[in-house]
């Protein structure tokens, strides 16, 4: 009977694998909601402790002024989005017409360069390519409006953070009672590891994000680009998806350069800009504000963003790293699964070490003795 279940084992795993990935795709509206609510409590628990044990607010008062703190400066960021956002939109007009004539001219340069057939649909002015800009601008705050369930989102994720912050004694009595073959300290432990690397990503991320925000929005203001601040600061909450999405956060201020300045050098230097600072994100400011204490491979973080993208879309990007990062932690602390740990870890020097220089030794050995 044994060899018999032995063959089932690798297909049972495969289906119950294929079985979890249905189920999370399937109960996004219920997931998504509550994984922000974690992120957010994480977040805000230094200020919760601080409330309770500092200055011995009960526990009901300082979770309700947690949630306060959230609301409002939420707000505040929100309002500043929709006056910006506003801004860009009453420009729209002008920008699609600048950036239309840049087109045609580009195309009557190619023409004559290149002799092309002037009859072809992409370089006759029928395409009409302001219509196609026309009203996008006016469309994007409704677009960050309407993505993500934002109006069901906004009622849930603070009800659920309130029972997070408010019961948490209880949900660690449960997970006693959960894992109750192992001891107290062991799971104490634990989730004092899943807890310290969270707010480490996430505090850090947030330090990256405003350091890289900032010097997103001088190298704008250096070359007056419009809505400096939006834009620096877009471009750096898109680090939230790695070594692609600064690039892509440079994409839209370079269009305003080319629609509002009379040099396209504008618009490459905004993206000069942009790549510079990425550099110094990825090799000087981020190693220095999280160091190691998120220990993730770039290419598990990369097929971490993939997977959680196909699985819940940008919603999953925002979450694939903490959840990445706590999978390592379960994985390092559970029998039989430590070898996924370590995949997911990075590489020590051994592992990234070239065999050329001991061969090289080697056949220099063997010379010498001939």
């Amino acid at each position: 009977m044994n060899p018999k279940n032995t063959n089932y084992h690798p297909l049972f795993g495969l289906l119950t694998l294929i079985t979890i990935v249905f189920v999370l795709y399937i109960l996004k509206p219920l997931i998504m909601p509550i994984l922000y609510a974690i992120i957010l409590a994480v977040m805000i628990y230094p200020v919760q402790g601080f409330l309770e044990h500092k200055w011995r607010f009960h526990r009901l008062f300082a979770t309700i002024c947690s949630l306060l703190i959230i609301f409002f400066a939420t707000t505040l960021i929100g309002t500043l989005i929709y006056f910006q956002l506003n801004s860009i939109s009453n420009n729209g007009e002008d920008y699609t017409k600048n950036i239309s004539e840049i087109y045609y001219n580009f195309i009557e340069f190619l023409q004559r360069t290149f002799n092309m057939n002037s009859r072809d649909p992409l370089f006759s002015r029928d395409l009409k390519i302001e219509n196609v800009l026309k009203g996008n601008f006016d469309k994007i705050g409704e677009f960050i409006t309407q993505s993500g369930s934002l109006i069901s989102n906004l009622v849930l994720i603070p009800i659920y953070l309130f029972f997070f912050l408010y019961y948490r004694s209880f949900f660690r009595t449960f997970y006693y009672k959960v894992f109750r073959h192992k001891s107290k300290d062991f799971l104490n432990i634990m989730i004092g590891k899943i807890y310290n690397i969270q707010q480490n990503y996430l505090l850090g991320l947030i330090k990256v994000i405003f350091i890289v925000g900032i010097l997103n929005t001088i190298g704008l203001l250096i070359l007056g680009i419009d809505h400096a601040f939006f834009f620096g600061f877009f471009a750096a909450i898109l680090l939230l998806i790695p070594y692609v999405g600064i690039l892509i956060g440079s994409i839209i201020p370079a269009v305003v350069a080319l629609a509002t300045k009379d040099s396209a050098w504008y618009a490459f230097g905004v993206v000069a800009i942009f790549m510079f600072i990425q550099f110094l994100e990825g090799n000087f400011i981020t190693p220095k504000i999280t160091g190691s204490k998120v220990s993730i491979n770039a290419f598990i973080a990369i097929l971490s963003f993939i997977v959680f993208s196909m699985l819940w879309g940008i919603a999953g990007m925002i979450v694939a790293l903490p959840i990445t990062a706590t999978l390592k932690i379960i994985f390092d602390n559970s029998p039989g699964y430590e070898a996924y740990g370590f995949l997911i870890g990075d590489p020590v020097n051994k592992h990234l070490r070239t065999r050329a220089k001991s061969r090289l030794k080697k056949w220099r050995e063997i010379r010498s003795k001939n």
